[in-house]
């Protein structure tokens, strides 16, 4: 692990208590979700993880606790050095401070969690739909959420689908 990177990770560790995991050359922090702001700010003020690449988040359903995860991938350009954190959220109401003040672009891509994963961010400045219509319900990538699709009829399936169709349908 390079140097600028460890003196982070280290600091960070020791600070929040957040565990370390480094598979495959990429070195992926676990943090307490009510320390996000605090964690964020530390690592862009004081060892220069100046962007915000991309955020997303994981379901574990049907676990519970943590049900998801949200993933921040951070970038230090001075460094040239990637750095993931991962913040744990139980239940199906879950909800984390928006990182809007420490990196701007997180509105959009809080946004995108928020609509798909129903994640909210408290304090966020424009908390809406992104990408699905404003009248849709739910949240699509929630792993509880109904599938609803009709099965394709193939000729291997074709009685089985056929008897589920209404009466006059071919």
């Amino acid at each position: 692990m390079d140097n600028a990177l460890q003196a982070a990770v280290s600091a960070i560790q020791e600070r929040f208590a957040a565990t370390v995991e480094v598979d495959r050359g990429e070195t992926t922090l676990h943090v307490a979700a009510d320390k996000i702001i605090e964690i964020a700010r530390a690592l862009r003020d004081e060892f220069q993880f100046n962007m915000l690449v991309d955020e997303t988040a994981v379901d574990y359903w049907p676990q519970e606790s943590p049900r998801f995860h949200v993933v921040y991938q951070l970038y230090s350009l001075p460094h040239n050095l990637s750095l993931r954190l991962r913040a744990g959220l139980d239940g199906n109401a879950p909800h984390l401070p928006t990182l809007e003040s420490i990196y701007p672009n997180a509105n959009w891509y809080e946004r995108e969690v928020w609509d798909m994963f129903g994640i909210r961010f408290d304090g966020h400045s424009d908390l809406r739909r992104i990408l699905m219509p404003n009248d849709w319900e739910g949240h699509p990538l929630r792993k509880d959420y109904p599938l609803g699709y009709e099965e394709p009829q193939f000729t291997f399936n074709f009685k089985e689908i056929d008897l589920r169709k209404p009466k006059g349908q071919k």
